[in-house]
């Protein structure tokens, strides 16, 4: 199996740093593509880390999850998003008709600056993912916070997080949606305000999600 195609390592490779050579030797590092695909198999299958298969050829599941923390130290994460929505965009995949804003808590038992007591799972530590999708369901941007902060107050971030895409062909880079939808957690004047003034209607009611994307009830 194999998650990481030709031209999309084409993208990937030249954001990744360059991997310096050791002095003193020891064991080879793991080649950059092998890792990636050790990253991506671990987040599809669910997995724990210790777990992933040596046969597979991806190294170590630690191996994989120490170059899965450098990117993220080293931006590489954001970027690799940056540059395949341009290509998207260029490509003219993404809808930018209609998007919508929603929000998911996890666990975080192990607590961290972004983490609050979740009033959904009896107080314990939680973290909460804010995320923008296109009608499609293709991920614009996604912002976190604690558990315990109210969704409306990160709109503003949440939407300012869309990076401008383009096309290719000059112009202005594209980064508002033509409307904003969101369920009744967002029904705020300044929700509202927050939006107008970035150029997109706000449509803050009941939404549903179906196989061919955004529904709204």
């Amino acid at each position: 199996m194999s998650f990481v195609s030709d031209p999309l390592w084409t993208l990937i490779k030249p954001l990744l740093p360059i991997s310096l050579e050791r002095p003193k030797g020891g064991r080879p590092r793991i080649a950059d593509r092998l890792a990636l695909e050790g990253i991506l198999f671990v987040l599809h299958t669910g997995i724990s880390w210790r777990f992933l298969p040596q046969q597979l050829g991806y190294g170590s599941g630690m191996t994989c999850w120490r170059r899965l923390l450098e990117w993220q130290q080293a931006g590489i994460w954001a970027d690799l998003h940056r540059c395949v929505l341009d290509h998207l965009h260029a490509a003219g995949v993404v809808d930018w008709s209609h998007a919508s804003l929603d929000s998911a808590s996890v666990p975080a038992p192990c607590g961290g600056k972004q983490t609050g007591r979740d009033p959904t799972n009896r107080g314990k530590l939680g973290t909460k993912r804010h995320l923008v999708v296109d009608r499609s369901g293709l991920p614009l941007a996604v912002v976190i916070s604690a558990s315990n902060v109210h969704d409306s107050k990160m709109l503003e971030a949440a939407i300012d997080a869309v990076p401008g895409l383009r096309n290719g062909k000059g112009g202005q880079p594209r980064k508002r949606p033509t409307k904003l939808h969101a369920d009744k957690g967002y029904d705020y004047t300044r929700c509202r305000h927050a939006l107008y003034v970035r150029g997109s209607c706000p449509v803050l009611r009941d939404v549903a999600w179906t196989s061919a994307g955004l529904s709204v009830r």
